[in-house]
């Protein structure tokens, strides 16, 4: 065996070692990819539920908060642009929607605590505790959603991944983001003057 042959012998090796580690790397950038699918599906899962308990919600408080329709309506209209950004996949308009839905149901809540027998209705009780356990779930799942996220376009650019996920159009996904809004502290003296 002669030093071509050790030569050719190496070179195979290193093609060999190299295309399987071309295949690990695109295995691991599938999964996340994969991972990331399966959290924002966890989210959408419970969006409908929720957008399918809001109106019931509603209809319990028009009974009681007639002079509040403004309120109501707002929390109906931030619901529909919720659906839309939900279906339509725009993870950034979502997040905006979101945070004026959000924003609804805490008003909601607060006008809600001036009207005494809203407040000791079971079926408002039921569906605001249903609600709130929804709030409660969406933000662990988009939390979950941006880990995946996150772990997924630092593992596109680094390097040689950033060459197989080029070679074969992995692309980064956008992180489930609400407003400053949302972030900002309550204003407790603002809540309580008046």
């Amino acid at each position: 065996m002669g030093l071509g042959d050790v030569l050719l012998i190496v070179l195979l090796v290193a093609a060999i070692l190299l295309i399987v580690y071309g295949i690990v790397i695109y295995n691991h950038l599938v999964a996340l990819k994969h991972n990331v699918a399966k959290a924002w599906s966890n989210i959408d899962v419970l969006l409908k539920q929720r957008h399918d308990e809001l109106p019931k919600l509603v209809e319990v408080c028009k009974q009681y908060m007639g002079y509040e329709q403004e309120t109501l309506e707002k929390v109906m209209q931030a619901r529909a642009r919720v659906a839309a950004a939900r279906e339509g996949g725009d993870v950034p308009a979502l997040g905006q929607a979101e945070t004026q839905l959000r924003l609804g149901l805490g008003n909601l809540f607060a006008l809600a605590e001036a009207y005494p027998d809203l407040k000791a209705n079971t079926n408002f009780q039921h569906l605001a505790d249903r609600v709130t356990a929804l709030e409660n779930s969406i933000a662990d799942r988009r939390e979950y959603y941006n880990e995946s996220v996150n772990l997924n376009n630092v593992r596109i650019e680094q390097f040689p991944d950033v060459i197989v996920a080029r070679k074969f159009g992995f692309g980064p996904f956008d992180l489930l983001e609400f407003a400053e809004e949302e972030k900002a502290d309550v204003d407790l003296k603002g809540l309580f003057a008046g």
